[in-house]
């Protein structure tokens, strides 16, 4: 699979995610992001900002439309179809930031605290989860505090 692009047509990286794409290869997060995509046999292509797009993403879990490992994102439609979906690129772009903040790797079991205790509170995994909020919550397909995911309860 390759993104249909001319060579150099990719914008220069800013300072900034060179820095992010930097950061999450030294931590291991990004060479994991590709480790996971060769194993469930997509074919990852560079992405703008300095992100990895590996669309064809088949494994059952998780059950996002889209996740990110490092710089990776994995997304289970065409990678192609990714680029057209600007919130959803920017939510899981957001989401590289925060694993370079929190080290890598260590963000994994952060970031499912952080679910667990969203579940708990709100019924699904986001719309109490710090790092869904602050890549925000409508774009990754998450129900704001007011708009609970919960199963109405049955009636006696």
């Amino acid at each position: 699979m390759t993104l249909r692009r001319r060579p150099g047509s990719l914008p220069p990286l800013t300072a900034a995610q060179r820095l992010r794409k930097a950061v999450n290869l030294a931590n291991g997060s990004t060479v994991l992001g590709l480790a996971v995509a060769a194993a469930a046999r997509t074919q990852p292509a560079p992405g703008p900002r300095g992100l990895v797009l590996a669309g064809g993403y088949r494994w059952r879990l998780p059950f996002a439309r889209a996740f990110t490992l490092g710089n990776v994102v994995l997304f289970r439609g065409p990678a192609e179809d990714l680029l057209t979906v600007p919130g959803l690129l920017g939510h899981e772009e957001r989401h590289c930031t925060q694993y370079a903040w929190c080290g890598g790797i260590p963000f994994l079991p952060l970031y499912l605290l952080a679910a667990g205790w969203s579940v708990l509170r709100t019924g699904n995994p986001g719309t109490a989860n710090p790092f869904e909020r602050h890549a925000g919550l409508a774009a990754g397909g998450y129900p704001s505090r007011g708009q609970s995911r919960r199963l109405p309860e049955a009636r006696a």
